[in-house]
């Protein structure tokens, strides 16, 4: 009979807990485990103590309990522990990209900052401000918001860059860094040849540049580039590395609706095509300052064709700054 979850071969022990190492090379190694009561555990072993940075991030959640233990002299280990038996499908979900996402983890401190951000997001999920799922449209968007971001990360360090995201903020621009703007879209690779500009200020220039940046994402789960939001999530926070960054990306996940959870472990997308275009003058467009009179909360199409003359390279998104 196959195995349902990590726990099911785990034995019940007599006394403090038994544990089941997670594969993988991480910084901070973690292990599925149970306890005396036979409640689940998820146990992230840290090197140093930790104990200031615990007590000023700690989140309270209804149905896991965090702690930070004593472990070997020199070591802490961050127990999650289930109390409710009906979470448990979602539980695993958050303890498998928490382990995937600690497996880039340059340090225990970081480690532990991204554990605690998980965690957030797991308690905004419960609580019902991000219970609902997120659209397979929103999906694609968010994967492919965050694909700029990683591209960002490349070139300023990571709390500028999580601070140029104000996608989640409903910004009238996805981006904005120093004087350029960019409004990212995203195309499935079946799907028509047009963009969906959502209002009448996505693609008005308040900078001295903006671009409208598409990247066309094909759902191929067998491709060695695949990756799911899942992963896509977990990718971005082991490059952030700072504490301060980590919890701002985090903010972000949760205003955008997003939370761990398995069912975002698929579609895997790969980045079939990213094209650039410069929006001057001439652009195919309606925006706010030539709308008649009357005329609000504007959303149209825009036919990719009619917009090549202004496609540029990907290196001029970034090239002032």
């Amino acid at each position: 009979m196959p195995e349902r979850s990590p726990w099911d071969r785990i034995a019940i022990p007599g006394t403090d807990f038994n544990v089941r190492r997670v594969p993988g090379e991480a910084v901070a190694p973690c292990f599925w485990g149970r306890d005396v009561n036979g409640a689940c555990l998820f146990i992230v072993e840290l090197l140093g103590d930790h104990t200031v940075q615990f007590r000023k991030n700690v989140v309270t959640v209804n149905g896991i309990e965090v702690d930070l233990r004593a472990g070997e002299p020199g070591q802490q280990r961050l127990v999650l522990t289930l109390e409710k038996e009906v979470d448990r499908d979602l539980f695993e979900g958050l303890c498998r990209t928490l382990a995937f996402a600690l497996g880039h983890a340059g340090d225990s401190a970081s480690s532990l900052a991204i554990a605690l951000a998980h965690i957030r997001r797991w308690k905004t999920f419960l609580s019902g401000r991000g219970g609902q799922h997120l659209s397979p449209e929103e999906v694609r968007g968010l994967f492919a918001e965050l694909a700029f971001l990683l591209e960002l990360l490349d070139r300023m360090p990571s709390v500028a860059a999580v601070e140029a995201w104000l996608g989640p903020e409903k910004s009238h621009q996805d981006f904005i860094f120093g004087n350029t703007a960019v409004e990212i879209k995203s195309l499935s690779g079946t799907e028509r040849s047009t963009v969906r500009i959502s209002s009448e200020d996505q693609l008005e220039a308040l900078n001295d540049a903006l671009f409208l940046r598409i990247y066309r994402l094909s759902n191929l789960p067998e491709a060695a580039a695949a990756r799911s939001l899942n992963e896509i999530v977990s990718e971005v926070q082991a490059r952030l590395g700072e504490p301060e960054a980590i919890e701002a990306f985090d903010r972000k996940l949760v205003v955008h609706g997003y939370a761990p959870l398995p069912d975002y472990d698929d579609p895997r997308f790969v980045i079939s095509d990213v094209a650039s275009h410069c929006v001057l003058e001439g652009f195919p467009r309606l925006i706010r300052s030539r709308l008649p009179a009357g005329i609000d909360r504007v959303s149209y199409d825009i036919r990719l064709e009619t917009i090549a003359p202004f496609e540029c390279e990907g290196a001029a998104v970034f090239r002032g700054n």
